[in-house]
């Protein structure tokens, strides 16, 4: 009996309230498992260990998950993605959250690097098998269901589809085809969510142009908002504001190639918005300005200028490539593909496209140096006998009056210094300030990594002749130094020279070499003799310097006289004691010095230099204690003639008497100040002072209150007391005035009802339902007679 699709199966099982069998399909809500997937969140951009730590551990448990679901059977999987909320929201976040390779990242830990390449796979995994409707013979869904569980539960949209090109697009090209392709066939209606969200993909260009305050065509259509009038350009921005727009155009521009490199049949989708216009003539107007503006700011912070020129460079190139695919894939497969009667309107197309950017000269003089567009006419002239030459010979001229004023060879030399240009025509900065320069628009397959991505070590010895083994293998006809050079141009990519060298696409150096060139080995740049250096370099002995060497100038053994004194010689006569036969030396003034001492022994012995410095420090001695005189010796120091020990040079100095910082009597006195008996008294002084003093005492002492308060502020502060009181006391607070509520007709509160309700509940414990009581109290008490 043949296997029933998923859609159309039913199941039997026990149910858990009633413990009966009953038959339910098998993709149903109750067949899905209790789990609950976490959200992924970036690796920290600073390797501190507390963030790695929590980034670890959240990227284990997504990791766990994902693996757990990828075990699952057939129908358990899909119940699972089905009707899983939680985990359509992990898969989302890693799509939106995860780093690209093009963005700004601190090498991260090698931890996090691992976790990242497990979390990568596992999520690849999961969509791969979410875009597969048959896994075997007997688990599988029936095509039209396929498509509708895909687009009516939102498993897969154009967003998302985008973000698994520029994510997986490298390395999983192949299989990315066939998932993406496999969407698209069994649910046509992608195509329409394409055709819808390609204003808003033109839409991302008309925000560049206008955040940098430039016209665009479609911006005459609406009018100019009065913001938009003092916007500035990209010379005069801030350097981080200018660095988002370029972040964003490399962003937007690796996302569309890798999105029409994988799937090529969404290209007549963007042919329908008239793209490859739209797409030059933002080419022509952003592309030169930001690159004026990146030549201007050279006095700025060098290393990210240089960093975002490599990332402006790997933009224009995809953008290039973007309008190849379109044309390759709108007219020229089409052409190779169809027969002769059927591709005349393929090359109407063609030449209307290209008539309609013959005024855009910079982006032709670029698409030309990257795709000749003169091949692509020979293309047409030799599929079709009626192609019209005179429309072809206008754009070919259009092309080569793009290129007037420039060289085609040295397309850099009328530009800045630091800007130069690759044979691909694609412009890298010469040398950057900040470190090495990256080319990664030297490279097919860097496609995805962006400008960030920097090449490596240059490739040498073992590994370098396995890459000329490898194409040697494939193409044996070809020398070592010919595959050498290819390697070198392409970036040591094998395979991609495999592939220019069978499709006729090198570069024009290239082409011109012999093919048959054999591998030349470099000598070493630094042998052992040129690189020595010492104290005799380049002198009259040095052998390995000069062929001929004054042979006069050398004996074997000592010489008894210097040949040839000099200067330098300590010693004219340069007599030295003779040395053991067998011994070279060579005789001259460098080595005279050398030569005084015969061993260490007269060395030390030697105080010739003692005995000159001792009459020179003699001289210095100024204290002097005792002098011995000889009979007979007048004295001729006088410094012992006074016997006094007391040492009074200093006494007449007042030593501290006069500091700035001493407070004594010696300098600061108290001001003079007459006697209060002495002073003349006068009229009114005293009396004057008398008054002042009964002022100040009236008003220190307490002013007696006079007058009567109001009654009800004294309710109001006994009250306060009262409750003060009972606070403290713990009693609860008097809840009468809630009681009472609102007049009537207004409607009641709800702390009213409740408080009503209590006091009905509660009434025999207060107010007079315990009158008899307290009256058995007083009467206790001796308050009433009994």
């Amino acid at each position: 009996m043949p296997a029933l699709p998923l859609d159309q199966l039913q199941i039997t099982h026990t149910d858990l309230k009633t413990g009966k069998l009953r038959t339910s399909p098998a993709l149903h809500p109750e067949q899905k498992a209790d789990r609950y997937f976490v959200l992924y969140k970036p690796p920290p951009k600073d390797n501190i260990p507390a963030l790695v730590e929590e980034y670890l551990e959240r990227a284990t448990f997504v990791a766990n998950d994902l693996d757990w679901l990828l075990a699952l059977p057939h129908d358990k999987f899909w119940c699972q993605v089905i009707f899983d909320e939680t985990l359509q929201k992990c898969l989302d976040s890693y799509l939106r959250y995860v780093p690209r390779k093009f963005d700004e990242w601190v090498a991260p830990a090698p931890e996090v690097v691992d976790m990242q390449k497990r979390l990568h796979r596992s999520v690849f995994l999961t969509f791969l098998r979410m875009s597969t409707h048959k896994e075997s013979k007997d688990h599988f869904i029936s095509p039209s269901a396929f498509g509708e569980i895909l687009y009516n539960n939102f498993l897969f949209d154009i967003p998302k589809i985008l973000d698994l090109c520029v994510l997986f697009g490298k390395g999983n090209s192949p299989l990315l085809q066939k998932m993406i392709g496999n969407i698209f066939t069994q649910q046509p209606s992608y195509y329409n969510d394409l055709d819808e969200t390609m204003p808003t993909i033109l839409q991302v260009f008309s925000n560049i142009l206008q955040h940098c305050g430039l016209q665009g065509d479609g911006a005459s259509a609406t009018p100019q908002k009065l913001e938009e009038r003092g916007r500035l350009t990209p010379s005069d921005m801030p350097l981080l504001e200018l660095k988002d727009i370029v972040l964003y155009l490399c962003d937007t521009c690796t996302t569309l190639w890798a999105f029409l490199d994988i799937f090529p049949l969404a290209c007549q989708t963007f042919q329908k918005h008239d793209f490859c216009y739209r797409l030059a003539s933002f080419y022509e107007i952003a592309i030169p300005e930001l690159e004026s503006a990146m030549k201007k700011r050279r006095l700025e912070d060098s290393k990210l200028l240089g960093d975002l020129w490599q990332r402006l460079s790997h933009s224009r190139k995809k953008l290039l490539e973007i309008f190849h695919i379109l044309i390759n894939q709108i007219c020229l497969l089409p052409v190779l593909e169809s027969s002769c009667d059927n591709i005349q309107g393929f090359i109407e197309e063609f030449l209307q496209i290209f008539s309609s950017l013959l005024q855009e000269k910079r982006f032709l003089r670029d698409y030309d140096t990257l795709f000749p567009v003169a091949d692509d006419v020979s293309l047409l002239q030799q599929a079709s006998a009626v192609l019209d030459e005179t429309r072809t010979a206008y754009i070919l001229q259009a092309v080569e009056s793009a290129w007037e004023g420039v060289d085609r060879r040295k397309a850099t030399d009328a530009k800045d210094p630091p800007v130069a240009e690759d044979p691909n025509g694609v412009t890298v900065l010469a040398e950057p300030v900040g470190g090495p320069s990256s080319h990664p628009e030297n490279s097919e397959e860097e496609e995805c990594m962006g400008a960030a991505a920097t090449l490596g070590p240059p490739v040498c010895g073992v590994e370098l002749d396995s890459l000329i083994s490898q194409v040697k293998d494939l193409l044996p006809d070809l020398g070592e130094g010919f595959i050498l050079a290819c390697l070198e141009h392409y970036t040591y990519n094998p395979e991609q020279v495999i592939n220019n060298i069978l499709e006729e696409r090198l570069a024009p150096a290239l082409s011109q070499l012999d093919r048959s060139l054999d591998r030349q080995v470099k000598p070493d740049p630094t042998p052992l003799l040129t690189s020595r250096h010492n104290v005799f370099q380049n002198d009259e002995f040095d052998v390995f310097s000069r062929d001929s060497v004054d042979l006069s100038r050398v004996h074997k053994g000592r010489s008894a006289v210097c040949a040839s004194p000099s200067p330098w010689c300590l010693e004219p006569s340069c007599s030295q004691p003779s040395k053991p036969d067998g011994f070279l030396s060579l005789c001259c003034p460098r080595l005279s010095a050398a030569r005084k001492e015969e061993n260490t022994r007269s060395l030390l012995n030697d105080k010739r230099d003692v005995v000159a410095q001792r009459q020179r420090y003699e001289q210095y001695s100024v204290v002097v204690e005792e002098v011995p005189l000889q009979p007979g010796e007048g004295l001729s120091y006088r410094g012992d003639d006074y016997e006094d020990e007391y040492d009074d040079t200093y006494d007449g100095n007042q030593v501290g008497a006069n500091d700035a910082d001493s407070d004594d009597e010696l300098i600061s006195r108290r001001p003079f100040t007459i006697p209060q008996v002495l002073r003349t008294k006068v009229p009114g002084e005293g009396q004057e002072e008398d008054e002042e003093e009964e002022e100040e005492a009236e008003e220190e002492a307490p002013k007696p209150d006079h007058f009567v308060q109001d009654p009800a502020v004294l309710r109001e502060k006994a009250e306060a007391r009262r409750m003060a009181f009972l606070t403290r006391k713990g009693y609860r607070h008097d809840s009468s005035t809630v009681v009472a509520g609102s007049p009537r007709g207004h409607g009641q509160s709800r702390e009213t009802t409740q408080e009503r309700r209590k006091k009905e509940a509660n009434k025999a414990t207060r107010a007079n339902h315990n009158r008899r009581t307290m009256a058995d109290r007083k009467r206790s008490k001796g308050m009433i007679p009994s």
